[in-house]
């Protein structure tokens, strides 16, 4: 066991967290950052590109970027975090091109257009400035559980560094956990780390989670790929295998007839010919990863039909997380703070995924909050020094079973069988009570199996942990979304089908071997 002191340490290795690094760093801490992958190549962010919610601080443009999410979010954002992220992005986006020197592009006027972002170059760039700014970073060194002291404090984390197969320790003041939401390892581009490990490590601490039932993103891909760029498709017509025209699929709004038709044992076929000569260079300048796929199988996907599918991009996406209750991006469990896809991101999307944008916003402003505020915590004089305080490792399952471990599951068998019941587009996407329910059974008896018998050394232990972290998010995801019965949001019941005044409200959800939800009061704007 390797051990390290600091004030701060930051888990992930995405936007969010580099931004809570530096800002922790600039703010006077002394900081650790630990990734699962190599910070600034793993992640959502780091495969592909991303637009940002950028905008001008001109009164109109700022209402009516408020305005556009707040139906289609149920009417459970809230204004204020909404003015709040449109702040700090902006700010935060103009220092990366002065202080980071990202080459924007600039428009037919000569101004930069801010409003995109490539995420290799982004997160190259942010990857140097956590070192300039004397951040530690330990690369291939996943967490496997938050560390506690005497008073329930979060005092660090330990974790496996994979390279060098060998345990370490991180004793800290203060953790953000910057993580990412959980795909549950659906192929989908760059999720392959995120399995929800920062909200089953918050859970442990005493955190609650909100948004839950806000976890049924899926997106669109071409069969046998797994770049998402569900925007690209809104110039999309999608088509039946015989050719003829598929009502109703859309992008937007119309997935669900996709996802029917796919389980029929169909093909969908889509091409994009609705874009025109103008959309298409932009397209191409914006995301050219979109299209590699595309160029290594000679498939011009403006002219050419091709098939399609959709994958589960969960938390990723969805807008469900760890519960944040302070400016701070604290989560109520002292020395702890959330940021990026691992918090809730309710606070500017309600009930509707942010896609890039909005989520790209919220890594920013939220990880330069988080980073801040654990920075302030960890230096201030009632925390004392991180080195001093006795500490107890708070992770349970997969880590210290119960019974035998003899007898447990395999950490195999309990990833597959949690794909099982969060994958399929019949249970999480086109969702109906019944099926809700016996989900939700199906993975309680696998977490009673997983709690009293799972377990792994070293390497398998992260494998462990992971699936740990999938069965708690998907039974967490089920329980709020039998909780929420009505159609709210992308929380959409098919026997529940209208929005229910009566619902308008947050569903907060918790717990461990027994899962609870109850609804949050105060929350959103009046429909």
């Amino acid at each position: 066991m390797t051990d390290h002191a600091t004030d701060v340490l930051v888990v992930g290795g995405g936007p969010a967290a580099t931004w809570a690094a530096l800002k922790a760093a600039e703010a006077g801490a002394r900081v650790v950052l630990a990734d699962k992958g190599y910070c600034g190549t793993s992640g959502a962010t780091a495969a592909g590109g991303t637009g940002v919610w950028y905008v001008p601080p001109e009164p109109a443009a700022r209402e009516a970027a408020m305005a556009s999410r707040e139906g289609l979010g149920g009417y459970l954002a809230d204004r204020r975090w909404m003015a709040r992220v449109l702040d700090e992005t902006y700010d935060r986006m103009n220092e990366l091109a002065t202080h980071g020197r990202y080459p924007f592009p600039t428009g037919p006027d000569g101004q930069p257009l801010r409003g995109g972002l490539q995420g290799p170059e982004y997160m190259r760039r942010m990857r140097i400035r956590i070192r300039r700014a004397g951040v530690r970073v330990l690369d291939h060194s996943p967490v496997t559980e938050l560390l506690t002291d005497a008073d329930g404090a979060v005092a660090g984390a330990a974790g496996y560094r994979r390279q060098l197969r060998e345990s370490y320790r991180v004793r800290a003041g203060a953790v953000v956990l910057a993580t990412g939401g959980c795909a549950f390892l659906s192929g989908a581009l760059g999720t392959n780390t995120n399995t929800g490990d920062g909200a089953l490590f918050a859970a442990e601490a005493g955190a609650e989670l909100s948004g839950m039932e806000f976890s049924n993103a899926y997106g669109i891909a071409p069969e046998g790929t797994s770049v998402t760029k569900t925007a690209f498709y809104s110039f999309a017509t999608f088509y039946r295998e015989d050719g003829d025209v598929l009502e109703g699929a859309a992008s937007q709004g119309g997935r669900s007839v996709i996802a029917r038709e796919l389980l029929t044992g169909a093909r969908v076929y889509a091409r994009l010919d609705r874009a025109d000569e103008g959309a298409r260079a932009a397209m191409r300048l914006a995301q050219p990863n979109f299209f590699l796929t595309f160029d290594r199988l000679g498939i011009d996907p403006f002219a050419d039909r091709f098939a399609v599918t959709l994958l589960a991009e969960g938390t990723v996406r969805g807008t469900g997380g760890i519960r944040i209750t302070g400016d701070d991006c604290a989560t109520g469990v002292p020395g702890l703070y959330a940021a990026g896809d691992a918090a809730t991101r309710e606070e500017i999307c309600g009930g509707f995924t942010g896609g890039g944008s909005h989520n790209a916003a919220w890594a920013i402003s939220s990880g330069s909050w988080a980073g801040r505020g654990a920075a302030g915590h960890a230096l201030s004089p009632r925390s004392g020094r991180a080195a001093d305080r006795p500490v107890t490792g708070a992770g349970g399952a997969g880590l210290r079973p119960t019974g035998s471990a003899a007898a447990g599951p395999e950490h195999r068998e309990a990833v597959a069988l949690v794909q099982r019941e969060a994958l399929p587009y019949d249970k999480n996407y086109l969702r109906r009570g019944d099926v809700l329910a016996a989900s939700l059974r199906t993975l309680d008896t696998a977490w009673s199996q997983l709690r009293a018998g799972l377990h792994g050394e070293g390497a398998d232990l992260v494998r462990a942990r992971q699936a740990a972290a999938m069965t708690a998010h998907a039974r967490w995801m089920y329980a709020a979304a039998l909780a929420r019965s009505e159609t709210r949001g992308m929380a959409k019941r098919l026997d529940h089908p209208e929005q229910d005044p009566a619902q308008h409200h947050r569903i907060l959800v918790g717990g461990l071997d027994r899962v609870w939800t109850r609804p949050a009061a105060g929350t959103g704007v009046a429909a």
